[in-house]
């Protein structure tokens, strides 16, 4: 590593005051602090003493989330190979038909390997667009601002390619990661300013601009002319009648074998995720837990069987599998900016998300999914539920000492 050091200290005077590329300053500080840690230290007292810095908050939820990515680019492959099966194909074309066979990989279902290696040739285009497009806007702000560029946009990035289908058109991909940076975060100053999830105000332009690329039948399996909804779609047409037709159990859909986004539909890697984050103190379980809580009460309360509302009939444990629910519960609504803030305001914001998305799929099942609104929903009312909790405590402790 020396090398790089050695490099990296010989052209800082160029992007330093007065440099030739001073305007550039703010990429050379991000590719210096991504190998090294930065130089600026607090030498005064006092001043707070953390373990935990942005860029190993940065690592651990990327670990934290990398189960749910590997499971959901198996399963996009798997879903693919299993439709080229039923169609009688033996191959696909385009430039992913020719580099599979190169890595030695085919279109056989019942192969890990082959699956994850079709799946992973959908996620990168995707991801390395992301990353791209994102990073551009992340660093020209930062230069017009004379601001660091913040690590933090790694994480928005392995998100956001997360929540979308597989057969997004990329171009889709590079309109909704601006949005999101610029309209979801940079308005408000850029990072830690921002009341909304950039990656979720991206995915929602998406699916409001482009719904039939977002949310129709045809974009959740790889395979040009094939067409499978995913459970929820189908359950807020014929409710659990439908979901029993199309052989789907419950088992299958908590491992994540079903038709949905890239990394969300694999409940257990999602959960096994989250275990991780609270145990690292990175995700507040008492969101997570809250979360949850929202959408089983009502489903628990309101289920009905023979409801004329084909989502009426779908039961608790059914809801906290199918679509983003819990991956949505787990690495979205748990971000910290975006989140309350408060012990008991983070009862409150998680409790909030869980009961929106049980309305918005049940109450109005125009909108199947509900946990991206829910969690929209609450981060707008997320500071008003902090502001109201410390009121009380203020009012409290006023009381207490008169």
């Amino acid at each position: 590593m020396k090398p790089i050091r050695s490099f990296l200290d010989r052209i800082e005077p160029l992007f330093t005051k007065g440099g030739r590329f001073e305007q550039l300053y703010a990429l050379y500080e991000a590719v210096d602090t991504f190998f090294y840690s930065p130089g600026d230290l607090s030498r005064g007292s006092p001043h707070v003493r953390d373990a935990l810095d942005l860029k190993r908050v940065m690592i651990l939820v990327l670990f934290a989330s990398s189960p749910a990515a590997i499971v959901g680019m198996w399963n996009v492959g798997f879903q693919a190979n299993s439709a080229l099966t039923s169609m009688g194909l033996l191959s696909i074309d385009g430039w992913r038909g020719a580099v599979l066979p190169l890595l030695g990989a085919g279109y056989d279902a019942s192969s890990v390997y082959d699956c994850f290696l079709h799946g992973l040739l959908y996620f990168l285009p995707i991801y390395i667009v992301t990353m791209v497009v994102g990073l551009f806007w992340e660093v020209l702000f930062a230069g017009i601002r004379n601001h660091e560029v913040n690590e933090g946009f790694f994480v928005t990035g392995w998100l956001y390619a997360l929540i979308l289908p597989a057969t997004i058109p990329l171009w889709q991909v590079a309109v909704g990661i601006t949005f999101g940076v610029i309209i979801g975060k940079e308005v408000f100053g850029g990072t830690g300013k921002n009341f909304l999830n950039p990656a979720l105000v991206a995915r929602a332009f998406l699916y409001f601009a482009y719904p039939a690329q977002i949310s129709g039948d045809a974009v959740w399996t790889a395979v040009d002319g094939f067409s499978g909804a995913t459970a929820l779609g189908v359950s807020a047409i014929e409710g659990m009648t439908g979901i029993a037709g199309m052989g789907l159990t419950w088992t299958q859909a908590f491992v994540g074998q079903l038709q949905g986004s890239l990394g969300e539909t694999s409940a257990l890697a999602c959960l096994v995720g989250g275990l991780f984050l609270i145990y690292a103190r990175i995700a507040s379980w008492r969101i997570i837990v809250a979360t949850f809580a929202g959408l089983i009460i009502p489903s628990l309360l309101f289920t009905d069987a023979g409801s004329s509302n084909p989502m009426m009939t779908m039961p608790w444990h059914w809801h906290i599998v199918v679509g983003g629910f819990a991956f949505g519960a787990v690495f979205m609504a748990t971000d910290p900016v975006s989140a309350a803030q408060t012990n008991a305001g983070k009862w409150a914001f998680g409790l909030l998300i869980g009961f929106m998305t049980w309305v918005i799929r049940v109450i109005n099942p125009a909108f199947p999914e509900g946990i991206m609104l829910a969690i929209l929903f609450a981060n707008v009312f997320a500071p008003v539920i902090d502001y109201f909790v410390i009121g009380a405590n203020v009012r409290r402790r006023v009381k207490r000492n008169a």
